[in-house]
């Protein structure tokens, strides 16, 4: 397991130093592997904290030539996604969009996976209690909360930056709701992807429904097939039916 593991750490960090690799002016951005020349001078360059983004959840750092990188920064919990996340991602995102210095965004997760979705210790009374006395009530909660936490990965679908997703590990539930609101999804060759809302009697209604048939291609779900004209009317003879 322990190669595997380090081939991922390598893997992941070559795809955030492709993005966050300073460059010589005048030359425009590709995605062909980079010179040993580069890669060892994106390699040293330490990722300086940016100015404005101070976060519980998350750690975002500017690197050269107007690149902003947000990790989801909580490790020791596989970068499970607390009160704090939904919050943040908002306000990170916000800020972003305003910033003229900001050219381009990658997303990546810190550690050994690119996000385990929702934090159910931190979240479960909020998701699994909800408030209200009867039904009208209850609904009213939900859907407040709902719009919300939609808002979360809508604010990335709205910056008006491009906004990249770099993969490595598993990236569960609404971690596939977060990668479906970017404009690339960029992975290593250890990712995979689980929509586990279902195991846990929660619908993917943050963005997956609405998001993921039209990024994995699947137009079947996204348009209403159209509705075949109704048959002839029946040939009858005319005259009393003898009963």
């Amino acid at each position: 397991m322990a190669v595997p593991a380090a081939a991922s750490r390598g893997l992941r960090g070559l795809v955030t130093r492709r993005f966050l690799a300073p460059t010589q002016p005048g030359l425009t951005f590709s995605l062909p592997p980079m010179s040993s020349t580069v890669q060892d001078e994106a390699s040293k360059a330490a990722p300086v904290e940016a100015p404005g983004h101070s976060y519980q959840s998350l750690r975002v750092t500017s690197g050269p030539e107007h690149i902003l990188h947000v990790q989801i920064n909580r490790p020791e919990k596989r970068n499970a996604m607390n009160k704090a996340f939904w919050r943040e991602m908002v306000e990170c995102f916000n800020k972003i969009s305003e910033d003229a210095s900001c050219r381009a965004v990658v997303i990546s997760g810190e550690g050994k996976m690119f996000t385990s979705g929702i934090d159910l210790m931190d979240m479960a009374s909020v998701l699994l209690q909800p408030q209200g006395e009867d039904v009208a009530r209850i609904s009213w909660y939900i859907r407040n909360l709902l719009s919300k936490h939609q808002e979360t990965f809508s604010v990335i679908e709205k910056c008006p930056k491009p906004v990249i997703a770099a993969i490595h590990g598993g990236c569960i539930g609404a971690g596939v709701d977060l990668i479906t609101a970017c404009d690339i999804r960029y992975c290593a060759q250890d990712a995979f992807f689980q929509v586990k809302e279902v195991d846990i009697g929660l619908a993917a209604d943050v963005g997956t429904l609405q998001r993921l048939p039209r990024v994995i291609g699947s137009q079947s779900t996204c348009h209403k097939q159209p509705i075949s004209a109704p048959p002839p009317p029946l040939d009858l003879p005319c005259g009393n039916i003898a009963e």
